[in-house]
């Protein structure tokens, strides 16, 4: 396909850039835009051509959040460029991209070699990491954080340069001129950006930069979302190619003479392959080879349907040292929270000294599942001594380095060009499939593409961790906790996770290399925001024989479930109405008490009655200084049939608002993904292998599923927070909540109803 501008638009990127606003970036960079054909280039961010058309550098994998709408949002609103002119491309590989803000949040995982490193993201030595990595993993809802104030400070450089070019040709002073919709605006002159960008390119950059005053924010902002949205001041760039089919994923890349893999796993965990009959497989109309790995046997064909059938033909058999069962996960989480050594996480008050709990409650959650659209695929291509590498990457550098390894060869000689993801959900923070990719297409000599089928994408995924927990409590006669400890059985998952990405290590040694850990980030969110005066928070690390990994809301969509079911439990035993309840708890928080309010009016909410099917819930997540909170009443019944939601009702407080749109659309799709973690997207395991191990045995949510739902988001002007993953938490408390109203059963267990009524 021949790449153009217009190709640009559609979502597809192109080479070209030069820095200009270099004062900006370290001095030690080489520049990472190169210009295209009448193009200049305004810092790392940004080049505008003869034509008018701004491109953005997008340094983020867009996998369904928006990000390549947000950041070019965010230039736009800076430099006064008109929306339809607006292009993208993926950001070349540069330090000048680096993600300061999820590396400060991850300093823990790649364990830097200085000790005292501050937290900060703009510590010197945290910068200097981040840069020298070339670290721009996308995780975590930073995106914003990361790179608004760049994207920004790009932007009002390349206003500023702008401005100064069409005012010496007017002689004019600059500041009597602005920008809009494209153009350079002095009284009754105008010139468009195309016509000023070479010359202004040529200009020394502001120092600092001169931000507006009006910080990005949507135009159309209201506090309620109807049915009725109003106008989208700023639509998606990738909504018009994704509705005509045209948006390209990883499964849609091309290559000349390239062939098709099919792979099958061993069991988890530490299986080796230890035969195969590859005489059966010899009939195959278009089979081109077939190659072996220690783990694991790939063959390649014409189509991927005939290495599929070879595959099965040959009937790999393995052997493993660690096989996964669910009955031992079950007992190590059981005997790990009852009797496990505990780590102490946090406290208030007094903790639990003298702590003589009222009554205390078993909280169990399933390993669950992230059940993308698109199963894991790679193209590989090696030639002339290089890989070429197209793939979803989360963290594509890390994905670089660990195929580099593979296959023997510099990281510099490893190309990866970012493809979005059909749905990611922290699945592509992994890059297992890169290594496969690049050994087979080494053994092959041809361009191959990799694809996973669902049933490998469910075995060899790295589920979110399962949890037993106990929660308790002293009560006073009225109902008011005093003293309350919560005690969280999990393995160091996220500890294992940063072996994995930043160690390449394997799932197994990651596992061993962590045991016995603290892993505070395995029990986000079960610090409450009520003012509990006494309260403690206990790790009990527990080793279990399956790898775990990140997945959307992280520890927050299971520590949230446990915290508001817990208060509610509370609230019912005493009788007391559960949102009042919650509300007289808030006083350090009043934001989220306005939540409740809010979500309350929503939902009609009568009370939580029973018979009603009513549940609430609420939550906060704070993060690198920003919080999100969010309240949700949800409607539920049980019966026969299992569980129907038919009405979600959430009140939102994410700071401000860059796109509504977006953000309507990403707690909408929170709700829905929280409603398929508290209604399924689990498994369980025998001899290795997963039980559910295709999407209809995952109950995840249909249209048919789908439950009204409405939004109310609360206006603020705090910094933005990512809407991405505050809308996963809450679901399964408020449903399990609104089945007790329902049923009058207490249900304690993710999913919910997997011990059956």
């Amino acid at each position: 396909m021949k790449l153009t501008r217009r190709t640009v638009l559609a979502g597809t990127a192109i080479g070209g850039g030069l820095i200009v606003a270099w004062s900006l970036m370290p001095r030690d960079y080489s520049s990472p835009l190169e210009p295209g054909p009448g193009e200049a280039a305004f810092d790392a961010w940004l080049k505008i051509g003869s034509d008018g058309v701004v491109v953005v550098a997008v340094p983020q994998l867009e996998m369904g959040q928006g990000i390549t709408t947000l950041l070019p949002q965010i230039v736009a609103m800076e430099l006064g460029a008109d929306w339809r002119q607006i292009a993208v491309e993926p950001a070349p590989i540069s330090g000048a991209y680096a993600n300061y803000a999820l590396a400060s949040r991850w300093r823990e995982l790649w364990r830097p070699s200085v000790p005292l490193l501050s937290t900060e993201p703009d510590d010197y030595f945290l910068r200097r990491w981040a840069e020298r990595e070339r670290f721009t993993a996308t995780a975590e809802g930073l995106s914003l954080d990361a790179y608004e104030i760049p994207c920004r400070e790009a932007a009002a450089s390349a206003r500023a340069m702008l401005v100064a070019a069409a005012a010496a040709r007017w002689d004019v002073a600059p500041e009597e001129c602005e920008t809009a919709n494209g153009f350079v605006i002095h009284g009754e002159n105008r010139l468009s950006f195309g016509e000023l960008a070479q010359e202004a390119a040529e200009l020394d950059p502001p120092d600092p930069p001169p931000l507006r005053i009006q910080k990005p924010r949507d135009p159309g902002m209201s506090s309620s979302i109807g049915e009725d949205g109003g106008e989208i001041a700023y639509p998606r760039l990738d909504l018009p190619s994704k509705v005509d089919g045209t948006f390209l994923f990883a499964g849609d890349v091309r290559l000349p003479d390239m062939v098709y893999a099919a792979i099958r796993h061993g069991p988890r965990d530490r299986a080796e392959l230890v035969g195969y009959d590859l005489e059966n497989a010899s009939g195959i109309r278009g089979l081109v080879g077939v190659v072996r790995g220690k783990r694991w046997l790939a063959a390649a064909a014409e189509n991927w349907w005939a290495a599929e059938q070879a595959l099965t033909a040959m009937n790999p058999r393995f052997a493993a040292e660690n096989i996964v069962r669910s009955e031992r996960i079950e007992t190590a989480l059981d005997t790990g929270v009852r009797r496990g050594a505990a780590h102490l996480v946090a406290s208030r008050g007094a903790g639990d000294e003298g702590y003589e709990p009222t009554f205390a409650l078993r909280y169990d959650v399933a390993p669950a599942v992230h059940a993308t659209l698109e199963t894991a695929t790679v193209t590989a291509r090696i030639s002339g001594g290089k890989l070429e590498l197209w793939m979803a990457s989360q963290a594509p550098e890390a994905a670089r380095a660990a195929a580099a390894k593979a296959i023997g060869i510099s990281q510099g000689d490893v190309v990866l060009y970012p493809m979005p993801a059909g749905g990611s959900f922290d699945r592509r923070l992994e890059h297992d499939q890169a290594i496969e990719a690049a050994l087979i297409a080494r053994e092959i000599e041809r361009p191959v593409q990799l694809i996973w089928s669902r049933y490998e994408e469910q075995l060899a995924l790295q589920p979110r961790t399962p949890v037993a927990a106990l929660l308790g409590a002293e009560v006073t006669p009225d109902g008011r906790i005093t003293a309350m400890r919560a005690r969280i059985a999990a393995p160091p998952s996220t500890l294992e996770f940063g072996r994995r990405l930043f160690d390449n290590r394997t799932s197994w040694s990651a596992i061993e290399e962590t045991a016995g850990e603290m892993d505070t980030m395995a029990v986000e969110g079960a610090l409450p925001p009520y003012a509990i005066p006494d309260f403690s928070l206990y790790h009990v690390p527990v080793e279990l024989p399956l790898p775990t990994g990140r997945m959307r809301a992280n520890a927050h969509g299971y520590t949230c479930f446990m915290m508001e079911s817990f208060v509610d439990e509370v609230a019912q035993r005493h009788g007391l109405e559960p949102m009042s309840y919650r509300i007289s708890m808030l006083g350090g928080d009043p934001g989220l008490a306005d939540c409740l309010q809010r979500a309350a009016r929503l939902g009609d909410w009568d009370g939580g009655a029973p018979g009603t099917g009513q549940g609430i819930a609420c939550h906060r997540i704070d993060r690198m200084g920003r919080t999100g909170r969010i309240a949700l009443v949800a409607t539920a019944t049980a019966g026969e049939g299992g569980v129907r939601v038919t009405r979600l009702s959430a009140a939102v407080d994410i700071g401000r608002i860059v796109n509504r749109d977006i953000a309507l659309q990403q707690i909408e799709g929170g709700l829905l993904f929280g409603l398929g973690l508290a209604l399924g997207c689990a498994s369980d395991y025998d001899e290795g292998r997963p039980v559910e191990s295709r999407l209809s045995g995952l109950q995840v949510p249909g249209l048919a599923d789908s439950p009204r739902i409405s939004v109310e988001f609360v206006e603020s002007d705090e910094e933005p927070f990512d809407p991405g993953e505050i809308g996963v938490p809450p679901v399964a408390p408020a449903i399990a909540n609104a089945l007790y109203s329902a049923t009058g059963l207490r249900l304690r267990r993710l999913p919910l109803l997997s011990g059956g009524l």
